[in-house]
């Protein structure tokens, strides 16, 4: 039987306001300031669902004047970090709202990061991440509430983001206790109008997050019960979501999968599937996260499995995933697959984004220099040729 860590650590300081409707009760809220910058993406949605009106219309109910930067691109970079930092300076905003999905969050961390502080971002990228800097941060991250209107990334309950470095190739990560937003508001009714290809690649992303950190050498008592039941929450209610993006039972169980995964990454670590991931889209931005752990899922998840790494936890997922009598690990891909099709996701192409086979080697390298501290959580080592080899087996 593969253990589990019997001691850990929790720290899951925000505030979570969860359930439809809850945007509604932002202004009764205790505020960590009186200027908030509203961050929004750069895409239209926000304005057109009318999402950021009703954030406005709370934060000046509640007193809270309010200005928009609204620079976020799908994989935010350092270019957007910088920006939105000079737009918080200029409005003199004392807090931040990040309203959207998982690179609206990470890249607001991001600024409350850098807009109080001298210097460009990656100085404070941890040292080892790539060409990070380690520096420390002379003074406090500004204070942030999260409005997520996806079921992804678990960011509105974590203290990291990732942002992306054009000029490197790096999809480096900022980490700090500080960043935990104060408040985070998960309203599934923002998250009715999610298409379905991206509600289908963002709950594969919470799927990912607690199936890796259910297999890590990170994995504990704590992570492991919040992991089980977001796993058989996504199992069971994302293809209804895509079905029917209405269904405000199904939105509403994918977002609170999300955010225990969320929880759970805080608890214990992903592995290196999203290091391996990360190097994909940093250099092909254009791929989505989500999608991208999907291509190299099936591939990633058999090497662990033909090596036996941990073959019980294996089981134990299969059958959270609607399989109760699988007694073979094999069972958790059958199901991963059956998932995938449910979702309408399993024919994703590598060669569709712009990816061919000649830059595996680069990527395998990539993942390591940049994210390489993911692969320590992995209860096998892979070598650079076995990550080659997940890549070439997955590319279509």
């Amino acid at each position: 039987m593969t253990q589990t860590n019997l001691t850990y650590e929790q720290y899951l300081p925000t505030k979570v306001l969860f359930g439809a409707g809850q945007l509604n009760n932002l202004s009764k809220q205790s505020l960590p300031g009186k200027k908030a910058l509203i961050i929004i993406s750069n895409g239209k949605s926000t304005r057109a669902k009318g999402y950021l009106d009703r954030t406005e219309q709370q934060l000046h109910l509640a007193g809270i004047e309010t200005s928009v930067y609204d620079g976020v691109s799908p994989n935010p970079t350092i270019k957007n970090v910088t920006d939105g930092a000079e737009a918080a300076r200029k409005f003199g905003a004392d807090f931040l709202v990040a309203l959207g999905g998982g690179s609206v969050m990470d890249c607001t961390k991001g600024i409350a990061m850098l807009a109080p502080n001298e210097g460009e971002l990656w100085d404070y990228v941890p040292a080892g991440v790539g060409t990070g800097k380690g520096k420390s941060l002379s003074k406090a991250p500004l204070p942030l509430i999260a409005i997520t209107t996806t079921a992804g990334t678990g960011s509105e309950v974590d203290y990291s983001g990732v942002i992306t470095n054009e000029e490197t190739n790096e999809k480096g990560f900022i980490s700090d206790l500080r960043l935990f937003p104060i408040i985070s508001i998960v309203d599934p009714e923002l998250m009715l109008s999610v298409p379905a290809k991206f509600t289908a690649y963002q709950g594969f992303d919470a799927l990912f997050h607690s199936v890796e950190c259910y297999i890590s050498k990170g994995a504990n008592l704590d992570s492991d019960m919040r992991a089980r039941e977001a796993i058989r929450n996504v199992t069971e209610f994302l293809p209804r979501a895509i079905s029917d993006g209405n269904d405000i039972e199904a939105r509403t169980r994918v977002a609170f999968a999300n955010t225990l995964s969320g929880e759970v990454m805080t608890i214990s670590m992903t592995t290196s599937e999203h290091s391996m991931e990360h190097a994909l889209s940093a250099y092909h931005p254009s791929l989505p996260h989500g999608a991208g752990l999907i291509m190299i899922s099936k591939a990633y998840f058999s090497h662990f499995i033909k090596n036996h790494a941990c073959d019980d936890r294996f089981i134990d997922m299969a059958r959270l995933m609607g399989r109760p009598l699988a007694d073979r690990p094999e069972e958790f891909i059958d199901a991963l697959v059956d998932l995938q099709k449910a979702c309408g996701v399993d024919n994703l192409k590598m060669s569709d984004y712009g990816i061919t086979p000649d830059e595996f080697a680069t990527f395998a390298q990539n993942a390591r220099e940049v994210m390489g501290m993911l692969f320590t959580f992995d209860r096998i080592d892979l070598t650079p040729e076995d990550v080659v080899s997940i890549y070439t087996e997955s590319y279509k």
